[in-house]
């Protein structure tokens, strides 16, 4: 009988996103979608633009409680932020507010 080849395990070094050298910053993207009962957060690399939205139409454009502490929590995990954005979504001409024809009537 012949001996069995054992494979060794060969270690792959995986990067994740463009290779840079030591102390240069890439910037990625934080998208921070917060509405008033959930809180979404999508990430970049390892310094960000940070762009956050809020829910769209007529009603109050803030961004919901969520955002500021998902802000604070980004700073203090050590990422670099380099700009932040609001792109919540504005109506250019106004959308119809909800109410029949003739309003609402009390």
């Amino acid at each position: 009988m012949s001996k069995r080849k054992v494979r060794e395990p060969k270690e792959d070094n995986v990067t994740l996103g463009p290779a840079t050298r030591e102390g240069e910053l890439v910037f990625g993207v934080a998208h921070i979608f917060a509405s008033f009962n959930d809180t979404f957060i999508e990430l970049g690399i390892n310094a960000l633009h940070i762009k956050l939205r809020a829910t769209g139409g007529n009603k109050t454009k803030t961004p919901g409680p969520g955002a500021q502490s998902a802000l604070r929590a980004l700073a203090r995990s050590g990422m670099k932020i380099g700009r932040i954005e609001d792109v919540t979504p504005v109506p250019t001409d106004s959308t119809r507010r909800k109410s029949g024809r003739r309003g609402r009537r009390l």
